[in-house]
């Protein structure tokens, strides 16, 4: 058996641009007129509760876990007000069909590992139509860090594979899953990689 675990934003959805826009603002609306860094690569975790966690500490924020669940809220707020005006968010072509093409093969086992938060990504994947592929999934509420995030997906599957591929577009994907010594395919133009599943026969 193989196990195959695929991120979501940039990688499932074509939502990496519009999340990291709305997470902003969604931190912005809590704690007014605090920074970020530069670029995603420039924080050590790459996840929703990662990120959070350092922007507090880069704008001397206290831990504030009210101020954290008022920012999640509000998150998925504005990814429900992004939808209703836009649409679900378009997949990567195929990514559908891959999902189920490897749930459905006697020889894998798939799971999902986002850095996003557990109700923006389910609300991001059911409104896209994943809703019944959206299961086992790890996120960031699970933990802050990504080879975390990663090491859970893949033991909510509960079995034993010969080998783990995952799938991701960020080079914090990339990194993470050499840490982990897995196997990587990377999506999307940022790493050179697949924009689209359609002609994905195995991997």
């Amino acid at each position: 058996m193989h196990a195959t675990i695929f991120d979501i934003d940039g990688t499932l959805l074509q939502s990496a641009g519009v999340d990291d826009e709305l997470y902003k603002e969604a931190v912005g609306s809590v704690f007014h007129g605090a920074f970020f860094r530069p670029a995603l690569s420039d924080y050590d975790y790459v996840s929703d509760s990662g990120i959070l966690s350092q922007v507090m500490i880069d704008n001397s924020i206290p831990d504030d876990p009210e101020a954290v669940s008022r920012i999640k809220s509000n998150f998925v707020g504005l990814l429900n007000e992004h939808i209703a005006k836009h649409g679900p968010f378009p997949e990567v072509p195929g990514a559908k069909n891959i999902l189920k093409k490897f749930r459905e093969s006697p020889d894998h086992a798939v799971a999902i590992a986002t850095g996003g938060w557990r109700e923006s990504a389910l609300l991001k994947l059911q409104t896209a139509g994943f809703g019944e592929l959206a299961d086992p999934i790890a996120t960031a509420d699970d933990a802050y860090d990504r080879k975390e995030i990663m090491r859970i997906a893949l033991a909510r599957l509960s079995g034993t594979y010969t080998s783990v591929t995952y799938f991701g577009d960020g080079p914090w994907d990339r990194d993470a899953t050499s840490g982990l010594g897995w196997k990587f395919v990377a999506v999307g133009s940022a790493l050179g990689g697949l924009d689209s599943y359609l002609d994905l026969d195995g991997i």
